[in-house]
């Protein structure tokens, strides 16, 4: 395997000096060895991949240097109108890194929404004209970074670092924040399982948020009849959002992240125009990309308060313990949507948790036929 640091170290000597970017679970060794050895503004997590591509084209407009973005492949449709319209060679000739973690690559065991990514990865770079190379635990990168830094210099344009899985050797950090509360995630989508209504239509972000609502469902004995957006981060507002102006007269509970809000936080002000009645919008705000690795977000930093008022919303709730939930929740039904709760968590699962066994075409199935209900 080859180790985060040394390959920072060939990076670096390579005249790579900034690195940007959305965490992988494939690139976690790597985001956890530079927030321990990088300072604020060479290690970046950005919003989403489309940021930082731009982000780097900046830095490299200012300093002629090329920077390196990380991301999941998933992450490539959030990048593609930047890397074609521009950093292309055809539009403003932008050299930089790209490291992408190789996610349902073909005769690898994946989840459902990595199978179809990880087939057509090579083809995307391919279609997007990106000379790309694949790193796996015995290449060299000693030989493959020089001459991909060499090859995205001399045609002016993005290269690409396709990593296989169990490439890079695992790294520990050394640096630890504090927890942001001591309410867990499962604990608190139990309590809103409890207080929500039977009839509630509920869409789960991607993650372990839907792993855990799917896992809370059937120890409870429940029917599965949650939306569970196992893929397309950052948009489960919107999926839900869809779900309320479909079925006004079904209350509509979101169950988002901090790291999926943030990825495409522009559908607030839209659900906040709009002013669907039925639409709970709940926060399991803990500050971090936990599922790839717990990498920090800025969530911590934002007011969401006056960001959610300002979007529109009619209302904003701040929760950190179970009393504060269950005194709102009981009066919800009181209130106008739509809603903003802020529920801060802290990071961490269980061991043995496990995933969804039903299909995603199953848990449509019976989605659509609980929205009819």
């Amino acid at each position: 395997m080859i180790s985060p640091a040394s390959l920072v170290q060939i990076l670096k000597s390579n005249g790579v000096e900034i690195f940007v970017g959305v965490p992988d679970s494939l690139l976690k060794s790597l985001c956890a060895w530079l927030a321990d050895h990088s300072s604020h503004q060479d290690y970046i997590i950005t919003a989403n991949e489309g940021n930082a591509v731009a982000l780097a084209a900046g830095y490299h407009l200012a300093t002629g240097k090329i920077g390196a973005v990380f991301m999941q492949n998933s992450g490539i449709g959030n990048s593609i109108n930047p890397l074609t319209s521009l950093t292309d060679s055809e539009v403003y000739s932008i050299p930089m890194l790209l490291i992408i973690g190789w996610r349902g690559q073909p005769g690898i065991k994946d989840e459902p929404q990595h199978i179809k990514q990880g087939r057509i990865t090579p083809g995307q770079l391919e279609l997007l004209e990106i000379p790309y190379k694949i790193m796996e635990k015995c290449s060299n990168p000693k030989i493959l970074i020089p001459e991909l830094v060499s090859t995205a210099r001399a045609k002016n344009c993005p290269a690409a670092l396709l990593v296989r899985k169990n490439t890079l050797s695992e790294y520990q950090r050394i640096k630890t924040t504090p927890p942001f509360s001591v309410l867990g995630r499962e604990e608190a989508l139990s309590h809103i399982l409890e207080l929500a209504d039977s009839k509630d239509l509920i869409v789960s972000t991607t993650g372990k948020t839907s792993r855990e609502l799917f896992e809370l469902r059937k120890n409870r004995g429940e029917k599965q009849q949650d939306f569970l957006t196992v893929g397309s981060m950052g948009h489960t507002s919107s999926i839900a959002l869809g779900v309320a102006l479909g079925k006004p007269h079904r209350r509509v509970i979101c169950l988002d992240g901090d790291g999926s809000l943030i990825m495409h936080m522009g559908a607030m002000p839209i659900i906040g125009s709009l002013k669907p009645a039925n639409f709970i919008h709940i926060l399991l705000n803990n500050c971090s990309h936990e599922s790839v690795g717990g990498q920090e977000t800025v969530a911590e930093k934002m007011d969401f308060k006056a960001i959610s008022i300002a979007c529109g919303y009619r209302h904003y709730c701040l929760v950190q313990d179970k009393n504060q939930l269950c005194a709102f929740m009981k009066k919800i039904n009181k209130i106008l949507g739509p809603v903003f709760i802020e529920l801060r968590i802290c990071s961490g699962s269980r061991d043995d948790l496990g995933r969804p066994i039903t299909t995603p075409l199953q848990n449509k199935k019976t989605f659509m036929e609980f929205c009819c209900d």
